[in-house]
């Protein structure tokens, strides 16, 4: 009798059975590692006011700013509502700025010793980066869902169809990808990098010489070729030609140049930078 009681005991303090065992370097336990990952980010996103603030209130105010300061000077000159150009330039400054922010975070991770709990874990090594892209592009996409709507209450139109329309959400996807991947590899920079103040400048030399800011032609005659080229200017002319008609593919394909060739050259960095970052923590 005791030793039934005994093995009814032993058996209700076992672990239970896995159902699903996945070998940690398995295609499948990427996806579902990564998908955990970015659910994590996206949930401490939500709930950190920073990240909010950066990501949607401070570009929706910058929108309504140009508007009003900018919006009818830049119509006069050019005979084109401004709006077109604006939006598009707001909803990239919006993935610029939230990618600093979630750069901050990934460096707060690393100090706090979290990113070296989850490399002890028997988790696929590259979920963490590949999670966190996913978030940064789930970040970026509500951010241009957000902006495209304050834009069409202030006059902005999509007037080229839905295709136009579904692809003009594409581009700062794919430009977003490309500077959330360069910034990932200055927060995993051994050191203390003045992260936020470098970045930032980057950001703000951007916004302010693009063909979203003011036309290419306002700008000196020999700085028009690096503004009209610059990253910023190929994808906001790429989202206004679909908003409303305009050479469509040599500014997107510059645009997908700039992105796939900033990831092409960061990804490896970000790797190494990630992987050093959670064995030192």
């Amino acid at each position: 009798m005791s030793d039934t009681v005994e093995s009814r005991d032993h058996d209700t303090f076992l672990s239970p059975v896995p159902n699903r065992v996945r070998d940690e370097k398995s295609l499948s336990a990427l996806w579902e590692h990564s998908r955990l990952q970015c659910g994590r980010l996206l949930l401490r996103w939500a709930r950190d006011p920073a990240t909010l603030i950066q990501a949607l209130i401070y570009p929706a105010l910058t929108l309504v700013m140009f508007r009003i300061v900018l919006g009818d000077s830049i119509t006069a000159v050019t005979g084109q509502s401004s709006i077109f150009g604006t939006v598009p330039m707001i909803v990239l400054v919006g993935a610029m700025f939230g990618s600093v922010v979630s750069a901050v975070g990934l460096r707060g991770e690393r100090d706090s010793g979290l990113l070296g709990r989850f490399y002890t874990l028997p988790i696929h090594r590259s979920a963490g980066l590949v999670g966190r892209m996913m978030a940064e592009t789930t970040r970026v996409f509500v951010t241009s869902l957000v902006i495209f709507a304050a834009g069409v209450a202030m006059g902005f139109r999509f007037t080229q169809g839905i295709g136009a329309s579904l692809l003009i959400f594409v581009v700062p996807l794919v430009f977003g990808l490309g500077f959330a991947m360069m910034v990932t590899v200055l927060a995993t920079v051994p050191g203390r990098i003045p992260l936020v103040e470098l970045v930032s400048i980057i950001c703000t030399m951007l916004m302010f010489f693009n063909s979203g800011f003011v036309p290419v032609m306002a700008y000196p005659t020999w700085l028009q070729p690096i503004v009209a080229n610059q990253p910023m200017s190929c994808a906001i002319d790429t989202m206004r030609a679909l908003a409303i008609g305009g050479p469509v593919a040599e500014p997107f394909v510059k645009t997908l140049a700039w992105s796939f060739g900033t990831v092409a050259v960061f990804l490896v960095p970000a790797i190494r930078g990630y992987r050093r970052a959670a064995q030192d923590g």
